[in-house]
């Protein structure tokens, strides 16, 4: 079948701590031709814990993913290094500067698809010692402060906000190629859309949706950015998709503004999941 005639880039999640399997999976994954590797995150569950209507067993194995995503980056050689979604309210932005430009470097520029979220279970906050209702005003200081820090200066960086604080500080290494790395924003508030557009270089939106609402909040996203003067038509819209969609149904997406798709294999056997993704990649005809 001919590619697609889209801007879309195909990428797609893995899930689970194997580390026999993460390896067989992203490779597989690089030679399918797909974009990316994403590793989501939660940093603690409890009894009880849901996402919507989605329960999340507190047995699931959540690994932590930027240690994951670096265990990848060693066994490729082509595939980017996602997060879907970075939890980033409980990580210090100093501590997470260095953690995400040493992946950078070593993976020699790979670590490009950070996609950052503010959580939805309090308890998981509490856990980590955050006030649950400050989140966001957290997860909007810690962008402005990775980013500065990865543009750094001769004289240090300062920085003076409600939850960071700090003068002349230097972090090193710079990410690959000295540049600032992209910060996708997810989630599904409106919230979530205006600080895409505020500080974002991408949106992903999440949960239950529907197609109406998806194009409001994107619309939020790029009106937000204007605002803030920055420039909308760069915000890229990731959507997740399912392994068996169609051309017509990537079609829809990018007329709702999709500029990259994220699908999951739905096999619990790994020899399916195989032939599922290599299925996939030969449909749209991804570049291997």
């Amino acid at each position: 079948m001919a590619a697609v005639k889209f801007a879309i880039n195909y990428s797609t999640p893995h899930f689970g701590v194997d580390p026999d399997g993460i390896v067989a999976y992203a490779q597989h994954a690089e030679d399918c031709g797909f974009e990316a590797l994403y590793v989501p995150e939660h940093i603690a569950l409890h009894r009880g814990a849901k996402i919507g209507p989605v329960d999340l067993p507190p047995s699931l194995p959540y690994g932590d993913p930027l240690d994951c995503l670096a265990f990848v980056a060693a066994a490729t050689r082509r595939i980017l290094l996602g997060t879907a979604v970075l939890l980033l309210p409980y990580h210090h932005p100093v501590v997470l500067a260095k953690r995400l430009a040493t992946i950078d470097v070593l993976s020699k520029g790979r670590m490009r698809l950070l996609t950052v979220g503010v959580g939805a279970l309090p308890g998981e906050a509490r856990a980590a010692g955050v006030d649950f209702s400050t989140r966001g005003r957290r997860a909007d200081e810690a962008i402005d402060v990775l980013r500065l820090l990865w543009a750094g200066g001769e004289d240090g960086a300062d920085f003076h906000g409600e939850f960071f604080d700090f003068d002349g500080l230097f972090s090193f290494p710079r990410p690959h190629g000295g540049a600032s790395l992209p910060i996708h924003v997810g989630g599904s508030s409106r919230a979530a859309a205006r600080r895409a557009g505020r500080r974002g270089d991408g949106y992903f939106p999440g949960g239950v949706l529907t197609p109406q609402q998806r194009r409001d909040q994107l619309d939020l996203a790029r009106a937000t950015a204007v605002e803030a003067g920055r420039d909308a038509e760069r915000l890229e819209c990731t959507r997740w998709g399912s392994i068996d969609m169609s051309a017509e149904d990537v079609e829809r997406l990018a007329e709702q503004g999709a500029t990259r798709v994220v699908v999951t294999p739905t096999a619990a056997d790994p020899a399916r999941r195989r032939d599922e993704m290599s299925a996939f990649a030969e449909r749209f005809a991804l570049p291997r």
